[in-house]
């Protein structure tokens, strides 16, 4: 099916995503610190090492997204043919039919501007437009002969909930990496993933969570070491009442980021 063809799909698609983004400032704040409500859910997946500990209980936003409504992946070679540029944003809104003051809009001219941002000092990026643009980054990162291993955050058990207290279970597992590659997928007609890499320390963990109602996430959790290079504006400071190179970061993936690392080589 030619790209035209499948424009109302796409259409349908962003619609759902862009739905669920807004839906997500509505939330549950039943036994959160009150300290926290006035504060954005989407933010509160931030945590120092000094947390990552069995019986920690902290409050976590996980959003929960039918996999089958995320816009699709397009080949590359049809990818390659469509502009992706902020200064082509008035082609594409009349390309894919879309208003200039839409929702939709809104959410390609900011996926546009996230992916027109330098990178900080360190780090390397890109938005894939292609799983096969994505791919050849990963590989471009660890070298073209390493094989990888994908990991991803994973939820045990279904339920609508998508902030409320989560425990540690078990102690974290950490999982040695020299490199690491995230990539999450943004709001578009198709499949965009902004897929980054620092040469900073970096420190990834399997966390083992339990949710207050019942929830169960095998969780995939990275300690940025240094943050000096970060934006002031950044989240995270907020939610911990840090500064910039104070102090490391932690975060817990999202269940839609992919992350790659090297996969571990034996030797007899």
């Amino acid at each position: 099916m030619g790209l035209r063809f499948s424009v109302w799909n796409l259409l349908l698609s962003l619609l759902f995503l862009c739905a669920q983004v807004l839906s997500e400032n509505l939330h549950d704040s039943h036994s959160i610190p009150s300290h926290m409500n006035h504060m954005d859910p989407s933010t509160m997946v931030f945590f120092t090492l000094k947390d990552l500990k069995i019986g920690e209980t902290m409050p976590i936003y996980f959003r929960k997204r039918d996999p089958s409504a995320y816009p699709q992946a397009l080949p590359r070679e049809e990818a390659d043919s469509i502009p992706f540029s902020l200064k082509q944003l008035p082609y594409l809104l009349q390309f894919f039919s879309f208003s200039d003051d839409s929702p939709l809009a809104k959410a390609m001219e900011g996926t546009l501007n996230h992916c027109e941002v330098p990178p900080i000092e360190g780090e390397t990026k890109i938005c894939a437009t292609s799983l096969e643009s994505m791919l050849d980054f990963v590989h471009g990162t660890f070298g073209l002969e390493t094989k990888f291993q994908v990991l991803s955050t994973k939820f045990l058990t279904k339920s609508a909930t998508i902030f409320q207290n989560y425990t540690i279970l078990q102690v974290p597992k950490p999982m040695v990496s020299p490199k690491m590659v995230a990539c999450h997928i943004m709001p578009y007609p198709y499949a965009i993933f902004y897929c980054h890499s620092q040469m900073t320390e970096n420190k990834l963990f399997g966390v083992s969570l339990g949710g207050d109602n019942g929830d169960r996430v095998e969780a995939v959790a990275v300690c940025h070491m240094d943050t000096s290079h970060w934006s002031r504006d950044h989240a995270s400071f907020r939610v911990l009442g840090i500064e910039p190179g104070s102090s490391h970061v932690c975060h817990f993936f999202q269940a839609d980021n992919i992350v790659y690392i090297p996969a571990p080589t034996y030797h007899d």
